[in-house]
C-alpha cells in the first residue's frame, strides 16, 4: 500500500519516525494506504525550515504574494476533478460534496488575492504638532493549522492562504484519516510559486500535535475540530505564549415559525441535518417547530424525504449521502441512537442497518428522524456529528430562543419565517455566532469571518475574512518627528494635538 508522506521545504519527505497509521476507505471498511506519523524531533526539524524560509517570504512585498495565491487559485481550479475523487475516497462524501468543499476553500484564496489593500495601514497626521503616527499590519512568524477529517480540504484552505498571504510560513498538521489531499495541494502550491520552505504538511498524531503546541518558534496555532480537543489545544498553546484561536463542536438549531414554509423547511433540513452524513459542525441537528401544529406538519413532510435518501459510495452519482469517517464513529451514532430511544423519543425513521452489496465492511448508516426529544436528553445536549435529526417541540417562540440560548454551544443557528419583526428579534437576541434567516447552513463568505460563540470558540478571533487577517498579523504604531520640526530644547510632556503650544 501506497505511504503518505510529509511535504516539507518544497518536497515529499519521509521523516525519520518508522510510526505509521491505516488510511481507510470508508465505504469498504479497508485499508488503502498508510500515513506516515512525525516524531517530536521531526516536529522540531519543519519548524526550523519554516522559520528559516520565512524571513524573506515575509519581507516580499504584498502583491508578490498576492501573485502566487493568484496562480494558485487556478491550479486549484484546474484539478479540481483530481482532487474531490481523492478526497472522497478517504472521507466518504460525495463527490458533488467534494467539489463543493474544494469550491469554497477557493473562494478564500480568491480573498486573499487582494492582500495588499487588506493591510494596508492607518495614518494619522499632526497627532501633536509636527508629530504623525501610522499603524501597519506585519506577520508573525510560523503558524501551525491542526485541521479536523470531515472537511480535508476546505477547512486548511481556511487558514493558510491569509496566513501566507499576510508574511508567515505555515505548518499544517491534517487529520490522519484523510491526509492525501492536502499533501497534493502542498504540490500545488509550491508550483504556483510559493518559495520552499513556506508552506509544510507535517502528519502525525497527538506527538506532533504536542510538539507543535510547545515549540517555542511556533508563534500561533489555528485549531478547528471537537470542543474537549479544542480547549486542550487553546489551554496548552497559549500557556505556551502563544495566540491560539479554536473552533469548535456546535449544536446547531433550526428553529420553525408557524408560517413557514413546510416544504422549503423541510427541503432546508435534509441538506442541512444529513448532508455529508451530518459530519460538519454547521449541521442542523435540531428541528425546532413552535407550536404542535407546526411540529405535527414538520414531522409529516419531512419523514418520508429522509426515508427517501439514498446511501451509496462516493462513487455513485445518485448518492445523497456516504458513509460516515470511522467505524468508531458508526458505533459512537449507533449509541446515541439507542440513548435517545431508552430516554423515550420516538425514532420517527430508523436509519440502522443498511447494507450494500459489496459494502458489507462499509460504515454506513440511514438518515435517522427522532421526534418528541427533550433537553435533558443525550441525543439533544451532545454533538453527535452523524446523520441525526431531532426534533423539539417548543410551546412559543420564546421557549424556543430560551433553548438556543441555555445550550452549552453558540455555532450557528436558522429561523424560518415570512414576519421580518420575528427574523430581526431573533437574530439580536440569539446568543449565537453566526445566525441564517431563512437559510439552513448560515456559513459566512470567504471575505467575512467564521466562527461561534460560548463553547463553540476559545479565542478571540474567528477565521478568514478580516478576522483572519488580524489573527494572522500583529499590529506595529509608529510615531514620528522629523529634525527640522524640532524648535524648542528638552521636552517633558508630550503635547496633545488640542495644544495651542508650538
Amino acid at each position: 500500500m501506497n505511504t503518505v508522506q510529509h511535504f516539507v521545504d518544497g518536497k515529499i519527505w519521509a521523516g525519520a519516525s518508522s510510526r505509521a497509521a491505516d488510511i481507510f476507505n470508508p465505504a469498504t471498511g479497508m485499508a488503502i494506504g498508510r500515513v506516515s506519523l512525525a516524531s517530536a524531533d521531526d516536529v522540531a526539524h519543519v519548524v526550523t525550515v519554516a522559520k528559516k524560509a520565512q524571513v524573506s517570504w515575509g519581507a516580499q512585498p504584498p502583491a508578490k504574494r498576492a501573485a502566487v495565491m493568484f496562480a494558485f487559485r487556478d491550479l486549484l481550479v484546474r484539478h479540481i476533478d483530481e482532487l474531490a475523487p481523492m478526497l472522497s475516497r478517504e472521507h466518504g462524501k460525495t463527490l458533488s460534496d467534494a467539489k463543493g468543499e474544494i469550491a469554497r476553500g477557493i473562494e478564500v484564496v480568491e480573498f486573499v488575492c487582494g492582500i495588499p489593500h487588506l493591510l494596508k495601514g492607518e495614518y494619522s497626521e499632526q497627532v501633536a504638532s509636527q508629530v504623525d503616527s501610522f499603524s501597519i499590519r506585519q506577520p508573525l512568524g510560523v503558524v501551525a493549522g491542526i485541521t479536523p477529517f470531515n472537511f480535508p480540504a476546505m477547512v486548511p484552505l481556511w487558514m493558510y492562504p491569509v496566513s501566507l498571504a499576510c508574511g508567515n510560513a505555515f505548518v499544517l498538521k491534517p487529520s490522519e484519516r484523510d491526509p492525501s489531499v492536502v499533501v497534493r495541494i502542498g504540490e500545488l502550491l509550491h508550483e504556483a510559486g510559493l518559495p520552499a520552505g513556506v508552506f509544510n504538511v507535517v502528519n502525525g498524531d497527538k506527538e506532533a500535535v504536542d510538539a507543535l503546541l510547545d515549540h517555542p518558534d511556533v508563534d500561533a496555532v489555528s485549531f478547528v475540530g471537537s470542543t474537549a480537543i479544542g480547549h486542550y489545544i487553546y489551554s496548552r498553546g497559549t500557556a505556551n505564549g502563544k495566540r491560539v484561536q479554536a473552533l469548535c463542536g456546535a449544536k446547531n438549531h433550526l428553529v420553525v415559525m408557524p408560517d413557514a414554509d413546510m416544504d422549503k423547511v423541510a427541503d432546508a433540513l435534509i441538506g442541512s441535518a444529513y448532508g455529508s452524513a451530518g459530519e460538519r459542525c454547521m449541521a442542523i441537528s435540531v428541528a425546532v417547530p413552535v407550536g404542535e401544529e407546526t411540529a405535527d406538519r414538520l414531522v409529516e413532510v419531512l419523514a418520508p424525504r429522509v426515508e427517501a435518501l439514498k446511501v451509496a459510495p462516493f462513487d455513485d452519482p445518485a448518492s445523497d449521502m456516504g458513509p460516515v469517517i470511522s467505524r468508531q464513529s458508526l458505533d459512537r451514532i449507533l449509541g446515541y441512537i439507542a440513548e435517545g430511544e431508552k430516554a423515550g423519543a420516538r425514532l420517527i425513521v430508523d436509519g440502522r442497518g443498511v447494507r450494500l452489496q459489496g459494502y458489507e465492511n462499509g460504515y454506513f448508516l440511514g438518515g435517522c428522524l427522532f421526534d418528541n426529544v427533550t433537553p435533558d436528553m443525550s441525543i439533544y445536549r451532545d454533538e453527535i456529528f452523524g446523520p441525526v435529526l431531532s426534533v423539539l417541540r417548543a410551546g412559543s417562540y420564546e421557549e424556543a430562543v430560551t433553548l438556543i440560548n441555555d445550550h452549552e454551544y453558540g455555532n450557528g443557528t436558522s429561523i424560518f419565517t415570512r414576519d421580518g419583526d420575528t427574523a430581526r428579534d431573533f437574530f439580536t437576541r440569539v446568543r449565537i455566532g453566526m445566525v441564517g434567516v431563512n437559510v439552513p447552513i448560515p456559513v459566512p463568505v470567504a471575505y467575512h469571518s467564521f466562527g461561534g460563540w460560548k463553547r463553540s470558540l476559545f479565542g478571540d478571533h474567528h477565521i478568514h475574512g478580516m478576522e483572519g487577517v488580524r489573527f494572522n498579523t500583529r499590529l506595529k504604531t509608529m510615531t514620528t518627528r522629523w529634525p527640522s520640526g524640532i524648535k524648542e530644547g528638552a521636552v517633558f510632556n508630550f503635547h496633545s494635538g488640542s495644544d495651542t503650544q508650538a
